[in-house]
């Protein structure tokens, strides 16, 4: 499984992001199963709506939601718990919390890569960030 970040998501959907051609191309030749958080989903989705893209949100919702891009994973309480912890010993590093709870949904499911344009995934240490 390849966990996929919200940097990736928004390249994917926004034609002039620096990283869109990138996105598509990866997505289109990647044949492993991703995996996503409702907390990507909504941090996407915000920032989507945030920057006046309204109807790209909403089809990329559709897309995720509808389960066609990736397995949707939702955090449970005490994912968020153990993300409160890793946000609170990681001050020296300046990663969302919604960074923290990908770094807890990736340990518990062994999973290694991330496909990410966001350099907090590298600091992980663990991950492989593709592409």
């Amino acid at each position: 499984m390849i966990f996929v970040d919200t940097s990736a998501w928004f390249a994917y959907a926004i034609p002039d992001d620096e990283h869109h051609e990138d996105a598509v191309r990866w997505v289109r030749q990647n044949r492993l199963p991703l995996v996503t958080t409702d907390y990507i989903i909504d941090k996407t989705l915000t920032l989507l709506q945030a920057r006046a893209q309204t109807l790209r949100a909403t089809q990329l919702g559709e897309l995720l939601f509808g389960g066609n891009l990736a397995q949707l994973r939702f955090l449970r309480q005490d994912n968020i718990l153990s993300a409160w912890q890793v946000f609170r010993q990681y001050t020296d590093k300046d990663w969302s919390f919604t960074d923290c709870t990908s770094r807890v949904v990736m340990e518990e499911l062994g999973i290694t890569q991330a496909f990410s344009f966001d350099q907090h995934f590298r600091q992980f240490g663990t991950v492989a960030v593709l592409p």
